[in-house]
């Protein structure tokens, strides 16, 4: 063996030594987000028609409502990503120990967003539910924040090999769309048909008997969740593991702000930011509006689960091959073509908008399969891109501000919240939604209704493809390159004693 590649296989042992990942391990990754997605999905899926069928509040309250809480979230994310980079690690880890910590206050803040005290939601009692609304909602986000924080930085030391990385974003991504069912299952059924005085059912404009979202069933639901999910952290707790040891970021005047500067002149961490930020943009907006238009549109609110089983479902095929094609043909390259194939969908329905809502759900359901497929392949590979971004700028700068670097990443997709909620309430007010109790919505709201539902999330995967493809730079062969310059690292720091193994 020559010299080099007696050096080289030193090298490789340094991410030998922080990999090795069995299946007990992907699971316990995975589970995280599974117990977290028990309750964000409610919140994408079923607040914002809640908010507007339970509690009466207006679209224009909601969207300043979500916006003032992502201009929060923009001071209150990377606060807690310095805390988790520069505070001395427990003994059950730097990042691991948080699964712990927040799982009860996650799931007591999950339910007293939908609790509704005596007088909330009532007319003359509309800016005490505002008032409610606001601090239940802002304060989940403050406890979610310090769970995904966190949680995405812990990627980076639960393994240091790109290929088992890319097995866990698959996992992640599988155990996020699990975590979903839930609550989807609850915005398909927790609905009843509207009775008039007489007690016979009320007949829509279009001919068809209206249903409205009732509270129990809902609180019942949403109370169970979030006892499953409090459960699901704690195991999960038990069954993650850090393999790289990170020492505490030195505490150094300005140290903040150098870090957010590099990661910001970051092609690689920018274009993937901004990929992610519209791809939930996009997600909450098709979760959120379509419990509008399959409830008011098409009167199937089954579509609910329907849609998203055509949405997910991919992933049951992808899970098996998507590693090897991304090993293969590289991450980025085959998310561009996902993506695009998302938006062609999504603008096939837009034109597909002249058919009778009878005869179109099929189609629709079918198209969504479509958009789906094309979808899972950018979101079973995000968190591998990310972690590859904020490698990308490990080697360059030899900093390993991991938390800092997650918390912006998390924030851009905060940002994504408020696009879909900028648009999911704009859309409303656009085609005049009416939300007092007991209002019927007209044959011309509702064919707005339908072309927004549509080519909104068509324009939103477009410019995710254009993105990935201009600004993301990681190309297969620069992800190889990466990998040998993070071994160079790996070994510096580990003989630097900035790193235990």
């Amino acid at each position: 063996m020559s010299s080099n590649e007696e050096v080289k296989t030193v090298h490789r042992s340094y991410i030998a030594r922080t990999s090795g990942l069995k299946t007990k391990d992907y699971l316990g990754y995975a589970m995280v987000d599974t117990a977290g997605c028990f309750v964000f999905a409610l919140v994408t899926t079923l607040l914002q028609k809640f908010y507007t069928d339970v509690f009466h509040l207006s679209p224009l309250f909601i969207m300043i409502m979500f916006i003032f809480a992502r201009v929060w979230d923009g001071i209150n994310d990377p606060i807690m990503g310095r805390i988790a980079d520069t505070v001395k690690p427990s003994r059950h880890g730097r990042y691991r120990a948080w699964i712990m910590y927040v799982a009860v206050p996650f799931a007591i803040s999950g339910i007293l967003m939908f609790f509704k005290f005596p007088g909330i939601g009532e007319p003359e009692h509309y800016r005490a539910t505002c008032l409610y609304a606001t601090v239940t909602y802002v304060l989940f986000g403050m406890v979610y924040t310090a769970l995904q924080i966190p949680y995405g930085s812990l990627a980076s030391v639960v393994t240091t090999d790109a290929h088992e990385r890319s097995k866990l974003s698959v996992w992640r991504s599988m155990g996020a769309a699990l975590g979903s069912i839930p609550a989807l299952a609850l915005a398909s059924f927790a609905y009843a048909k509207r009775l008039d005085a007489s007690g016979n059912p009320v007949i829509g404009e279009n001919g068809k008997v209206i249903t409205d979202l009732q509270y129990k069933p809902v609180i019942m639901g949403v109370i169970a969740i979030s006892v499953i999910s409090m459960i699901m952290l704690f195991i999960s707790f038990k069954l993650n593991k850090e393999r790289v040891k990170t020492k505490p970021q030195p505490k150094q005047k300005g140290a903040g702000r150098k870090a957010i500067k590099i990661l910001f002149r970051n092609r690689a961490f920018m274009g993937i930011s901004l990929a992610s930020m519209l791809l939930l943009a996009g997600q909450m907006f098709t979760q959120s509006f379509y419990t509008y238009l399959f409830n008011d549109y098409f009167h199937a609110n089954w579509m609910n689960l329907a849609s998203q089983a055509c949405t997910y479902s991919p992933m049951l095929i992808m899970m098996f091959i998507l590693p090897k094609m991304a090993k293969n043909i590289g991450k980025r390259e085959i998310s561009v073509s996902g993506v695009a194939l998302a938006a062609l969908a999504n603008l096939a329905l837009f034109f597909m908008r002249g058919i009778s809502p009878d005869k179109l759900i099929w189609p629709f359901l079918g198209l969504c399969f479509i958009s789906g497929l094309g979808l899972t392949i950018l979101v079973m590979q995000l968190w591998a891109m990310a972690t590859d971004a904020i490698d990308d700028v490990y080697v360059k700068t030899g900093n390993r501000d991991d938390g800092t670097a997650y918390s912006y990443f998390a924030f851009f997709r905060k940002l994504g919240q408020v696009i879909s909620a900028i648009c999911v309430n704009g859309a409303l007010m656009a085609m005049n939604y009416k939300y007092e109790k007991g209002a019927v919505q007209t044959l011309e709201n509702l064919r707005h209704m339908y072309n927004l539902a549509t080519l909104i999330p068509a324009v939103m995967f477009g410019a995710m493809a254009l993105i990935l493809y201009f600004i993301y730079p990681l190309t297969k062969p620069m992800v190889a390159e990466l990998q040998d310059k993070k071994e160079a690292k790996l070994k510096e720091h580990y003989e630097n004693k900035t790193i235990d193994i």
